[in-house]
């Protein structure tokens, strides 16, 4: 599960389309596109790092991760973001390396990125969650993910988000 959340950390860029030439669409996300973010989860053992690139001509935006721990193989995901005219909104689908998967759509509030209530699906188990990505000035950004449980909403984790050179 820790590597669907860090997938979402969520949902920074890649290289190949600039910010200025994002669809309108895309703009709360383009100040993630051609860069690479990296941050901790908490316990410092295990590093996330998400490259985002726009994609057929800045008709999609592709974000790659990998999630890095001492002691286990690193594991990867992908999330591909479009634009639904007839919901009008972002939304994304995500896909991991051990067969994982979830889909949901993306809305912003002031200077976050929400990714609001979904389902994460692997081997047969579902886990919903939410996210949130809150700008922390020009080059950092600040992920908080929650699980839903029985009783309600609990904490997932936070990882703060630090821009790194593009690979």
């Amino acid at each position: 599960m820790r590597k669907l959340f860090g997938s979402l950390l969520l949902l920074s860029w890649f290289p190949s389309f600039a910010a200025a030439d994002a669809q309108p669409e895309y703009q709360p996300l383009a100040f993630l596109a051609g860069h690479c973010w990296k941050g901790g989860f908490p316990g410092g053992k295990q590093t996330d790092e998400h490259c985002f690139t726009w994609i057929y001509d800045g008709k999609f935006l592709r974000d790659r991760h990998t999630v890095r721990g001492e002691g286990q193989p690193d594991s990867s995901g992908e999330s591909i973001f479009f634009w639904d005219p007839s919901a009008k909104q972002i939304e994304y689908l995500y896909i991991e390396s051990d067969g994982g998967f979830s889909r949901g759509a993306v809305s912003v509030d002031h200077d976050a990125i929400v990714f609001p209530d979904t389902s994460y699906e692997e081997n047969g188990k579902t886990q919903v969650y939410r996210s949130r990505w809150q700008r922390s000035g020009e080059k950092a950004y600040d992920v908080v993910t929650e699980l839903k449980a029985k009783n309600g909403w609990v904490p997932g984790f936070k990882v703060h988000m630090e821009q790194v050179p593009a690979k």
